[in-house]
Order: C-alpha cells, then sequence, then structure tokens
C-alpha cells in the first residue's frame, strides 16, 4: 500500500500570467463557509442575486444570463453548441488561439464553417467583416473580443451593426474582458456572449458566465435537432436558473459562493473604477517596460489592459526568465502561443492581480534577471517610468 501524501501546501505566487488570475482573499473566505445543499432556499437565493449581479456586469436585461457550471471553454461551447444546427453556416473571425478553438468547436456542432483571417496581434476592421458576410451569409458571426494569446483589443460595436445588417447573429468571446474593461451587450447588439470566471473576475476556474438575446433564445427555442450536449442544454438550465427550479445538475456550491463575491466587489467598485484601474496599471506597466525598450506586440491602439503581450528583446532567454521569475520572486507570466511562441511575454494585469505593487514587483524582478543576461538599460528606469504614471 503506498503512503498517504502531506496534507496540500500550495506554494504563494502572484498570479500574472494569460489567467489564472490573483485571488481576492474575501473570495477566497466567501468560498470557505459552510456548503448548503442545491436548492436550499439560501442557495436560491444567492443564484437570484448572482443573476442579476451578472446582467448587470454584463450591462443587459437579458433573462437568459447566468452562470455555466464549468469553465470559460465550456462557455464557448454551450454558446455553440445550443445556437448552430447541423448544416448551419458560421464565419469565424481568427486572430490568435482562442478564434481558431471557436472554429473547432463550431465545426463539431456540424457547422459548415468560414473564417476570415488577421495576423497575431492584429484586429478586424467593420468594412473587412462585411465584406465576407456579404460574400459567405453566414447565420452566425463568432469573434474573440479579448484574444488572450496575443493581448489584441477587438472593437465590437461597429462590427456588430455590419453582423445586424445582415440578418446575422453575433457571439462573443469575453473570457478575458469581462470586469476588466466595458462589455456592453445591450448597447452593443450582442446576441451571445461567453467568459469565464478566472481572469478579470477574480475568482478561481470553474464557472463561466454566459448571456443570450432575445434573438437568440428564439434561435435555441426554435432548433429542428435536440442539443448534441445534455449537460450544456441551455433551455434545461434556464429552468434551473428560472423561477421553476427545475432539478438539473449538482451546481457547485461554494464556487457560486465565489463568483457571488467577486462579481459583488466589482460593482461595489463600480464598473467604471474598476476599468480606470486596468487602464491605468496597464499604462504604468507599458511605459515602464517601453522605458528599458521593451514594446508590445499588439497593434497599436489596440491593445488590452488585463492582457499585456510583449515581445522578448533580442538575445533574452525567453524560458529562462519566466522559469526564475516563477523559481525566485514567486512571479507567473504567461509563454506565447502558437505563431507567439518564443517570441512574446503575456503579462496578465487582471482584477485583484491589477495594482501598482504588482506592477512595480515584475519590474524590479525583470531588470535584475534581464541584466544577469547581458540586456543592456539604464538600471532602474522602468520603476521610475511607473512610478511616474501612478504619481501623475
Amino acid at each position: 500500500m503506498s503512503s498517504v501524501p502531506p496534507s496540500l501546501c500550495p506554494p504563494i505566487r502572484t498570479l500574472m500570467g494569460p489567467g489564472p488570475s490573483d485571488i481576492h482573499p474575501q473570495v477566497l473566505e466567501a468560498m470557505s463557509r459552510s456548503t448548503v445543499g442545491h436548492l436550499d432556499p439560501f442557495y436560491l437565493e444567492i443564484m437570484d442575486q448572482l443573476q442579476q449581479m451578472l446582467r448587470d456586469l454584463f450591462q443587459t436585461s437579458n433573462a437568459m444570463t447566468f452562470a455555466v457550471s464549468a469553465t470559460g471553454s465550456a462557455g464557448m461551447e454551450a454558446t455553440i453548441v445550443n445556437l448552430v444546427e447541423p448544416g448551419d453556416k458560421v464565419l469565424v473571425c481568427v486572430n490568435g488561439v482562442f478564434g481558431m478553438r471557436m472554429t473547432d468547436v463550431a465545426g463539431r456542432a456540424g457547422a459548415e464553417v468560414v473564417t476570415i483571417e488577421r495576423p497575431w496581434g492584429e484586429v478586424f476592421t467593420a468594412e473587412e467583416v462585411q465584406q465576407a458576410v456579404e460574400k459567405h451569409q453566414p447565420k452566425f458571426i463568432g469573434i474573440v473580443m479579448a484574444e488572450t494569446s496575443t493581448g489584441a483589443s477587438q472593437p465590437i460595436e461597429e462590427i456588430s451593426k455590419t453582423v445586424h445588417d445582415a440578418g446575422a447573429l453575433l457571439i462573443v468571446d469575453a473570457v478575458t474582458s469581462l470586469g476588466g474593461m466595458p462589455v456592453e451587450v445591450d448597447r452593443w447588439n450582442i446576441d451571445a456572449i461567453y467568459s469565464g470566471s478566472q481572469k478579470c473576475l477574480s475568482c478561481p476556474p470553474g464557472l463561466s458566465p454566459v448571456s443570450f438575446s432575445h434573438r437568440a433564445v428564439d434561435v435555441i427555442l426554435n432548433r429542428r435537432t435536440k442539443v448534441q450536449s445534455w449537460y450544456l442544454d441551455l433551455t434545461m438550465l434556464a429552468n434551473y436558473w428560472g423561477s421553476d427550479r427545475v432539478y438539473h445538475h449538482t451546481a457547485p456550491i461554494n464556487m457560486s459562493y465565489g463568483l457571488h463575491e467577486a462579481v459583488r466587489l466589482i460593482l461595489a467598485e463600480g464598473l467604471e473604477n474598476c476599468f480606470a484601474r486596468h487602464r491605468q496599471n496597464h499604462l504604468a506597466l507599458k511605459v515602464g517596460l517601453a522605458a528599458i525598450d521593451i514594446h508590445y506586440a499588439a497593434q497599436e491602439g489596440h491593445q488590452l489592459p488585463m492582457l499585456n503581450a510583449v515581445r522578448v528583446p533580442t538575445g533574452v532567454d525567453d524560458a529562462a526568465v519566466r522559469s526564475t521569475l516563477l523559481n525566485r520572486f514567486g512571479i507567473e507570466i504567461g509563454a506565447g502561443l502558437g505563431a507567439f511562441k518564443g517570441k512574446v511575454w503575456r503579462i496578465g494585469l487582471m482584477g485583484y492581480g491589477a495594482r501598482p505593487e504588482n506592477v512595480l514587483l515584475f519590474l524590479s524582478a525583470l531588470e535584475q534577471l534581464l541584466g544577469e543576461q547581458g540586456y543592456s538599460f539604464e538600471a532602474g528606469a522602468s520603476i521610475a517610468a511607473a512610478n511616474a504614471v501612478y504619481s501623475s
């Protein structure tokens, strides 16, 4: 018989990668509270409150707004498999890993998938989308608002108008953007949107907020075929989250406590204050890195505040820097993916992690490691530049 392992004692990390992000202490505290049954009156009240807070966060009045009991990737899958039937034409805008993933999921749902592409780090114009829509006449258009693999921020409002003028429905990936920048579902006329708990919401991974417009709900309710996934069938999930409380699955009670507290904290801070905090820390990091000649990989004017993809300087060992940041300083940052593998670092400033002490700690540690690799820069320049942002 094998020996019993010791009790868990995870290392303390500063999570500054592409997710998960640092968890707010109040969220961890909320998750430690007593578990109740998934149909207990207390839990049902928590569900009602969470549902309304998610509407406020998404800035929508959509009735079908709730949290799927799974990660953000399951939110993507739930959205697509409920809307798409075999043979439906879906146009996906691909400029990074998660556009590619949306393409894969739509294809597995039986869609006739067509794509338009931009180089990694660039974004789509409304004109490009319009030309593709006119050419292919899809039923749905899928696009990633915040491409985690590249740090690119995709404007949605003008593209949404183009999509709806053509009579199509718009599906938006907001996994990284929700809670860190404006996401305005009703004003932008988004038909289906999904996110994840582990990015700017500063909650552990495990829940996926979703929201669907009346047009999207009509499509779901008038399908010709059953949704291929029983667990992700939104009509059954909506009945569980709705007033009838029809049993569907055993919800992750304590994860729901955590997401409830996470969203409550954002709304208590105020959306504009929260977005401004993310912008300020992003700017401090950007100015600090520029002072030591490190620059962003995403298109200028379209750089995410919460996910900073920066080019690894020539001659610097990408993996060695990331490994030493983790082992010596307890700081996690992300490697590049796909076309950016070995070429960029992905630095997260998400939710609770978007604070000055993280920016200054990271810049100080990075300067030390760059100096050890013989990279030439003015010592202390990044920290002074970042502090100037905070001082102003």
